[in-house]
């Protein structure tokens, strides 16, 4: 997947990443939908997404402080993590666990810039989804129920 391509019908070039929270399965749905287009001839709209299988990791994505470092990151460019840090004024340990975390979750990515990380994201929005009501295909969490 090219990150660098439009996700909009090309007047505009911002590029949107939809986080989902799903189960592998539903990941894979969106993937065949877009093979199925390509073997019928079409050419359909790249597919940029993450999808993350618990909600604990929607909850850690969207924390202010993660929040913040991304948007930094997308209107700065810093050219280090001690450069990131040093523009969100925190603490350049925090800003490395927080970056590292955000890597895992496939929401940065890191560039080797001599002896430094260069953080970086390709995307310019981010489109959350989040499924409220149970669908007969996913798992019932009875731990819930009071």
């Amino acid at each position: 997947m090219s990150k660098t391509e439009s996700t909009n019908d090309g007047s505009n070039d911002r590029r949107t990443l939809t986080v989902r929270v799903g189960t592998p399965d539903n990941a894979f749905d969106a993937v065949e939908a877009k093979l199925a287009a390509v073997e019928a001839g079409d050419e359909p709209e790249p597919l940029y997404e993450v999808v993350l299988q618990r909600e604990e990791d929607l909850q850690r994505l969207l924390s202010a402080k993660n929040v913040q470092l991304l948007q930094t990151i997308a209107r700065e460019e810093p050219q280090s993590i001690r450069e990131a840090a040093r523009l969100v004024d925190r603490d350049v340990r925090q800003v490395h666990d927080n970056l590292s975390e955000l890597e895992t979750l496939g929401l940065v990515e890191f560039e080797q810039v001599g002896r430094s990380k260069r953080p970086t994201v390709w995307y310019d929005d981010i489109n959350i989804e989040l499924p409220v009501a149970i669908t007969d295909t996913e798992p019932v969490d009875d731990s819930a129920k009071a």
